[in-house]
């Protein structure tokens, strides 16, 4: 720390640096750069005594990080290993400042291809979910594959022969995982994994009568307001519903029974919603027959809202719900069909069918002759995603018009895809390749 001034002297790894107390103020309090600031943004004595602080770390990637703080801007010499700057981001708490830098935040209408990842097994891959810190996971028949936000895979998660249903993110360390029930066996249901070790943590129970039992779990859904697990449930006697456990204790605490005429047990999406307290739950075709989704007040125990193809005639030329996903708002909810065309149903109102949008660049599209995957839906900072065949469809504004097309050309038909930690996963049916799109950083001005 040079004396009557705000520059402050370092020694890293036995290079000396030179900077100042502003520069050091944009890592931010929580970062150890930050911490040698007192509560005046004044630099605090070094232990040394000699007015320098030395830190026994490497001088190159310290450059680095330092010009990240100076300018806003990552630039990163070919001599320095991206693995090793992560690591040494990581020490000094500056990994949200790299991210930051590498990629902005997301924009759909802005996405650009960043990587491309060859999955470990062929054939079609179950799931794909983005974690909450720019990391994902790819759930393949008994198998889970984790990878971090630097896209290296760590040790995988594995079911020893249950075939994995769904998979979700609780938080960056924690990774739960729905399995079907092996006829004879003891097992499936959920678990929680260690997402860096691959490890169990805990197995969760259902009781039913105060007995435990073996059960299916299928869909999954977190709500963060109250800290629940839900996920779609079939026992072995006609105990199909939905059920609901504790985040912090991974102890169930409800089971919400599938009443007559409503499909809860063999659900293929859950989602939560915060504004209304309620979760949707939709099974959809070609898992059933007929399509189904419904909101669910779990404190009532009631169903109070519901839409159902049954009874509607329809051929495979016509219009049938294959996905499903509520609007951000919590008033409605969107649909697609096999040809892409968008559907919205009104929450607000409990008659009415679905309202088939003409907007739809593919409307009047064929379903394609050769094999493909049926369309996705999800919803992210006000727009809409679609994905059909090896594309995805962003949609914005009130009236959901399209604006943008993602698209690679390799990989085949894409058979799921995700959103998460500012970045969109998108996981091809061809040997799961999966595709990273990020929006670029802001320009410095």
């Amino acid at each position: 720390m040079a004396n009557g001034s705000d520059r402050v002297r370092f020694t890293v790894g036995g290079k000396i640096f030179e900077t100042t107390t502003t520069t050091l103020a944009n890592a931010g309090r929580q970062s150890m750069l930050g911490a040698l600031l007192d509560d005046s943004w004044n630099p605090r004595q070094p232990a040394t005594g000699d007015g320098e602080y030395f830190i026994d770390r490497n001088p190159a990637c310290f450059a680095v990080l330092l010009d990240l703080l100076r300018t806003g801007e990552l630039h990163v010499p070919p001599d320095v290993p991206e693995r090793l700057l992560y690591r040494e981001a990581l020490f000094y708490g500056l990994l949200d400042h790299v991210r930051a830098a590498r990629w902005g935040p997301f924009d759909g209408n802005l996405l650009r291809p960043a990587a491309s990842v060859a999955g470990r097994a062929p054939g079609d891959g179950t799931a794909i979910r983005a974690g909450p810190d720019g990391g994902c996971c790819v759930a393949h028949g008994s198998m889970v594959h984790v990878y971090d936000w630097m896209l290296e895979e760590h040790r995988p998660i594995s079911l020893d022969y249950q075939q994995v249903n769904d998979v979700g993110y609780l938080d960056t360390q924690s990774i739960v995982v729905t399995a079907r029930a092996r006829l004879g066996k003891g097992d499936g249901g959920m678990g929680l994994f260690c997402s860096s070790t691959g490890e169990l943590r805990h197995r969760f129970r259902i009781a039913h009568a105060n007995q435990v039992k073996s059960f299916t779990a299928g869909a999954l859904s977190f709500s963060s307001s109250d800290h629940k697990i839900f996920a779609s449930c079939k026992g072995r006697c006609n105990e199909y519903g939905i059920g609901v456990w504790d985040q912090n204790t991974g102890q169930q605490v409800d089971f919400f029974y599938e009443p007559p005429g409503c499909l809860l047990g063999d659900a293929d999406m859950l989602q939560w919603l915060d504004g209304s307290n309620c979760l949707m739950v939709a099974t959809l075709f070609p898992r059933s027959d007929n399509c189904f989704i419904g909101l669910l007040d779990l404190r009532d125990k009631n169903v109070v809202w519901s839409w159902s193809d049954a009874g509607i005639t329809t051929s495979l030329d016509e219009k049938r719900v294959l996905h499903a996903i509520a609007a951000e708002d919590g008033r409605s909810i969107c649909v697609v069909n096999q040809y892409e065309d968008l559907g919205f149903m009104d929450l607000r109102s409990s008659a009415g069918g679905v309202r088939w949008s003409s907007r739809s660049k593919l409307m009047n599209r064929k379903v394609p002759a050769e094999e493909s995957c049926y369309p996705k839906l999800a919803a992210h900072g006000g727009q809409l995603f679609s994905s059909m065949n090896d594309s995805i469809s962003v949609f914005c504004g009130p009236e959901w018009v399209l604006t943008s097309t993602l698209r690679r050309g390799y990989g085949g038909s894409i058979c799921d895809f995700s959103i998460g930690g500012d970045r969109l996963f998108a996981l091809h049916s061809d040997e799961n390749v999966f595709d990273v799109w990020e929006t670029p950083p802001s320009p410095i001005i």
